[in-house]
């Protein structure tokens, strides 16, 4: 299963860094803002697959904030944390653009299920159609295992094909080079072998090469990211 990157903005430091270390250990990758402002600053500079916010927060407070998110992502599911159970405050919340609603204190494992019934939902209604990966002019079939660009097909190796995969699923997000050890190749990453970095080349050479938009980018001493503009 792909890991899942996760958004937690809540001001109470002891809430928000014990979601994060229980959602870690479900094998989420999560980032933590203790502020509405910084939260919409992180959101906006990185791809998510869920976000969970508190309503009463410094700076942008949880409807504005978001109310914000829905205009840059408005698929992405939300869920609101309040110790606020009046029914006028979730209907706000839901009005604001939220998917589900909880209310502190809450049981995590109920947290667990909304967060996985609401991912679940949001897979079914975004499957590709003809299970086909698309990202600019490169297509990647998943049945037929072909890779297009530009209606030019690419031939490639079984790892060249995962290691392109993985990078089209993750378009728009930093990898680090440990990410890719574990998700191509189910291996802890050895800091001594350059295998990534060389299955990298092999792809640009087959995928970027021959065309002008360049699809696969080096953050120097950071990893890799497959981006679409």
């Amino acid at each position: 299963m792909e890991e899942i990157a996760i958004l937690i903005v809540e001001d109470e430091k002891k809430i928000a860094d014990t979601l994060k270390q229980g959602l870690s250990e479900n094998g989420h990758f999560v980032e933590v803002a203790y502020d509405g402002n910084i939260g919409f600053k992180i959101f906006s500079s990185m791809k998510f697959d869920l976000v969970i916010l508190d309503i009463n927060l410094p700076g942008m407070n949880g409807y504005e904030l978001c109310k914000a998110i829905r205009v840059i992502n408005s698929n992405i599911p939300v869920i609101m944390l309040t110790a606020m159970s009046d029914m006028k405050d979730k209907v706000d919340g839901y009005d604001a653009g939220a998917d589900d609603y909880l209310v502190k204190p809450f049981e995590f494992r109920e947290l667990l299920l909304k967060i996985r019934v609401l991912l679940k939902r949001t897979l079914k209604q975004h499957l590709p159609i003809g299970n086909i990966i698309k990202v600019s002019d490169l297509e990647m079939n998943l049945d037929s295992k072909e890779v297009t660009r530009a209606g030019k097909k690419i031939n490639l190796t079984a790892k060249e094909f995962q290691l392109l995969e993985y990078l089209l699923r993750n378009r728009n997000r930093l990898l680090s080079r440990a990410d890719i050890a574990v998700h191509v190749w189910e291996i802890d990453f050895d800091t001594n072998t350059n295998v990534i970095d060389v299955y990298i080349s092999y792809l640009r050479n087959k995928v970027d090469k021959s065309f002008d938009q360049k699809l696969i980018h080096t953050q120097v001493g950071m990893g890799y990211i497959l981006k679409d503009k």
